[in-house]
């Protein structure tokens, strides 16, 4: 019996918790196991729930990892049908409830979902697709699609972004992803799982794919599984979240590593666009004492919208061209503090030869409150 066999099978979420009334059917195991980990997921968790119980075919097994909901968030699950388990301390992070949403599933494979996002209803059968023709790879990854749901002009673009982004990546992949993204379960137990010192949403996606890429497992990067993102993106979340929870780490991965992938957000034409990010505004501010420095400014002004404008006349198709103008800001934004982040940890890194000790709260920060759907 092939996966599309098992998960095209007559079937139900089965609860094999051990209460009163819950359900004692055995069964074979499971081909794919879906886990969701929550944290007072809102409204946007009621639409993943939605979407979960409309995927065609459907997930056999479903497991949603309760992180100290106070919303009712867990109460929603068990009444979708889903298996609810809760992490031992409320905010323990998606790192430690991913893990133990997979201790608990039955499945081949592990299908990991954010509560933020909403699966397509042929997701399952995407998925099993790109298993059976590459029995070799280890991994699948998925995109967001092109329909965020938050109207802000700044959501739409990350959002957009993040899409355009995972659909031009190579085949072959280096990183995992959590908020659409599948793994084998006895490779993912083989590495260990996710890195449960990431107490807070970060990149313990990001690490765990650099730990399947280096043990030589294959990563396949999969544009048409997709999900639709709710996330609502505000200024002092973007920054919190790019530069403090992704940006900073992953620049520390990259240097403790010694090297850089060419491919996703980090390829070298990326880095020359970060490059120019930093040096336009040293230009700028040369410029009031050395004029000719405005004229260099210019022409790295022109080279930066000319290595954007694939992205941008992307964006403009989705959206329109004063969509993809308007965006310009925020998009050479993400640029320079991206720049600035690496700069940042090689400082750190430079600090702690000299046996100095950097504040620990920039590696590390404080849980800021803010539930993940919106920040």
């Amino acid at each position: 019996m092939t996966l599309m066999d098992v998960a095209a099978s007559p079937h139900k979420w089965i609860d094999r918790s051990n209460k009163p009334g819950a359900s004692t059917e055995t069964a074979s195991p499971l081909a794919v196991s879906l886990i969701v980990p929550v944290y007072n997921g809102g409204g946007a968790f009621e639409d993943c729930l939605r979407s979960l119980r409309a995927m065609v075919p459907a997930v056999t097994e479903c497991i949603v990892v309760d992180d100290g909901c106070s919303d009712g968030s867990a109460d929603r699950a068990r009444a979708a049908g889903a298996r609810v388990i809760s992490t031992p301390r409320p905010r323990s992070g998606p790192a430690l409830a991913r893990n133990l949403g997979a201790q608990a599933a039955n499945g081949e494979w592990l299908f990991f979902v954010d509560a933020d996002c909403s699966v397509h209803p042929n997701a399952l059968e995407v998925a099993l697709r790109n298993i059976e023709a590459h029995p070799q790879v280890a991994a699948l990854v998925g995109s967001y699609d092109t329909r965020p749901t938050a109207p802000n002009l700044l959501s739409q673009y990350k959002n957009l972004a993040h899409h355009l982004t995972h659909q031009a990546a190579p085949e072959e992949g280096f990183t995992m992803w959590g908020a659409c993204g599948l793994i084998r379960r006895d490779v993912f137990w083989q590495l260990g799982g996710f890195d449960e010192n990431y107490g807070r949403p970060c990149i313990e996606d990001i690490e765990l794919g650099y730990r399947l890429a280096e043990r030589g497992h294959r990563i396949r990067m999969c544009p048409d599984l997709q999900v639709t993102h709710h996330k609502v993106w505000r200024p002092w979340g973007l920054l919190r979240t790019e530069v403090l929870d992704r940006a900073v780490p992953w620049s520390e991965l990259i240097l403790s590593r010694g090297q850089m992938e060419n491919a996703l957000n980090i390829d070298r034409r990326a880095r020359v666009r970060v490059a120019l990010s930093g040096l336009l505004p040293v230009l700028a501010l040369l410029g009031v004492w050395w004029r000719p420095a405005w004229g260099l400014c210019a022409l790295g002004l022109g080279l930066l919208l000319a290595l954007d404008w694939p992205l941008l006349a992307k964006l403009a198709r989705l959206r329109g061209s004063w969509f993809a103008v308007r965006v310009i800001p925020w998009h050479w934004f993400s640029h320079f503090y991206s720049g600035v982040s690496f700069a940042l940890v090689l400082f750190r890194r430079a600090w702690r030869r000299l046996g100095q000790t950097a504040p620990a709260e920039i590696v590390n920060p404080a849980p800021s409150g803010l539930s993940e759907t919106t920040q």
